[in-house]
């Protein structure tokens, strides 16, 4: 009985040997530098660990696991444990050569090395997965910091949305073309619409169809670019491409309910929008060419009225029974007598 104990204490600690060992290694770039925080992790599980200064690491695993190292800019590479140390070196990943313009005076830095958050927006995919036209429309579905509502009755603010991040003025947005400033309006909105007293920019005379991607930066964006820039920055980064014809066609209208008086649409709205680019020269050089048609048509959801315009809270029955007249019996040439 005592040799089956002491059989089964050794078998038990040879399993428990073999799921628990400690795992050491280092983690090297693609020129043998030693990569300081990059990840370490038991794949399926939540054990895991970060490389020291000198890229060391020691992680709990057995023999069979798989442990997955990751590191910002660089591809995810996934190793089978068959020993106590596993060195591994990790390859320059392709997925960054996004480079974002706004946020850092460094032409060369990507997004993740940027010193603020910068939000950047692929145009091309939110136009194929959301229902919107306009730039200012797509800014308003993607960015919760942007604001632009269409206006009505308010003079020429109907034709040029005013468009505003963090709730702040209009003119307090910088907006760039390719890293450049875009001018602003000439119209000043009066008419107690949003922004009243300022000017801002139209961005609604830039094609969506002709945009690659639109960087936002909104912390430290005054630090940078003058106190035109308070609430932030909106770089709209053109497209680049050549010998590839893009065509966009987007439609939509208002459909009145079946219970309705009368059955009819509303609310057109068309956008046709064509996108090419020729190649220029040898050394990279290209034109792009962006041409866009939109029709927005009117609005009434005001059906055939059939009830009483006036009633006798407004109207002059009101008045009469004030002066102790019954006018229940009275006809409308009666009342006119009356206050004559």
């Amino acid at each position: 009985m005592k040799r089956m104990k002491l059989a089964f204490l050794f078998v038990l600690l040879i399993s428990f040997t073999e799921m628990a060992q400690e795992v050491t290694g280092t983690v090297y770039d693609d020129q043998n530098v030693p990569l300081p925080g990059a990840s370490v992790q038991v794949k399926g599980t939540t054990t895991g660990a970060i490389t020291d200064f000198d890229g060391n690491y020691s992680i709990e695993a057995s023999t069979g696991d798989i442990l997955v190292y990751s590191y910002v800019g660089f591809n995810t590479q996934e190793v089978t444990v068959t020993g106590n140390t596993l060195d591994v070196t990790l390859q320059a990943g392709l997925e960054l050569e996004n480079v974002v313009v706004v946020g850092s005076r460094n032409a060369n830095r990507t997004s993740t090395d940027s010193p603020v958050p910068v939000d950047v927006l692929d145009v091309t995919e939110l136009v194929q997965s959301a229902p919107q036209v306009t730039v200012t429309e797509i800014l308003n579905y993607a960015a919760p910091s942007f604001t632009s509502n269409p206006q009505t009755i308010s003079d020429g603010t109907d034709h040029i949305a005013p468009a505003a991040l963090r709730g702040l003025g209009l003119n307090q947005v910088l907006v760039l073309i390719n890293g450049k400033r875009r001018h602003k309006t000439g119209l000043v909105n009066v008419n107690r619409t949003f922004g009243r007293g300022s000017v801002g920019t139209d961005m609604t005379t830039i094609p969506s169809n002709s945009i690659s991607r639109i960087e936002i930066l909104r912390d430290g964006a005054a630090a940078q670019y003058g106190s035109d820039a308070i609430a932030g920055v909106i770089n709209i980064v053109l497209k680049n491409t050549v010998n590839e014809l893009q065509v966009d066609v987007n439609t939509g209208a208002h459909l009145t309910s079946e219970h309705s008086p009368q059955k009819k649409i509303d609310g057109e709205k068309v956008s046709l929008g064509l996108n090419y680019g020729l190649p220029i020269g040898k050394d990279g050089g290209f034109i792009n060419f962006t041409g866009n048609f939109s029709h927005r048509g009117w609005t009434n959801r005001m059906q055939e009225w059939e009830g009483s315009i006036f009633n006798s809270y407004n109207s002059i029955e009101r008045v009469a029974a004030a002066n102790n007249y019954d006018t229940s019996l009275l006809l409308d040439d009666d009342l006119a007598d009356i206050f004559q």
